[in-house]
């Protein structure tokens, strides 16, 4: 998910400065993606030469607010009715990891299965605990849904890969 079109959904529900979009950020992820401060000024800025949000008077604060513009609804409803796309998404290092052990013939491949399963397993006990232990609304459960599931994908995928190397050392 891009940051800039999480903050346009978040200004789609009104005006907000940027301190109070990050913590609702991190509040719709599940804290599963933390934001610098300086990450969010930085896509503000950018999103406002862009002409997607507009800043407003300071509050009586000092804070800047910032108001999602029409072309930023336009973009926001382009992104809602885009679907992401296998090519769109980061590399998997894992998987080139495994890939790359194998062909070079220098890793114990089987060491590095072992210890990504076990690093896995951690991650999956502690995203259990969180969703057990947050009062998390509909969007905080979804991503921790979201990330269980990819750990649990990825511990199947592990497990192929194991018999695939016993199936070849056969």
């Amino acid at each position: 998910m891009s940051i800039r079109h999480g903050m346009l959904a978040l200004l789609s529900r009104g005006r907000r400065y940027g301190y109070q979009l990050r913590q609702e950020f991190e509040a719709s992820t599940g804290a599963t993606w933390p934001l610098n401060i300086g990450q969010v000024y930085t896509t503000l800025s950018r999103m406002e030469r862009d002409g997607l949000v507009e800043p407003g008077a300071a509050d009586e604060q000092g804070r800047v607010v910032y108001t999602i513009t029409e072309a930023g609804r336009t973009e926001l409803a382009r992104w809602f009715s885009t679907p992401v796309g296998q090519s769109d998404r980061p590399r998997d290092e894992l998987v080139i990891k495994v890939a790359m052990a194998v062909a070079s013939g220098e890793a114990d491949v089987r060491a590095v299965i072992q210890a990504q399963r076990r690093a896995t397993m951690r991650a999956l006990q502690e995203l259990n605990r969180a969703k057990r232990a947050e009062a998390a609304g509909a969007a905080q459960r979804l991503v921790l849904d979201s990330a269980i599931f990819k750990a649990e994908a990825e511990q199947r995928w592990l497990d192929h890969c194991e018999a695939v190397l016993k199936e070849n050392n056969a």
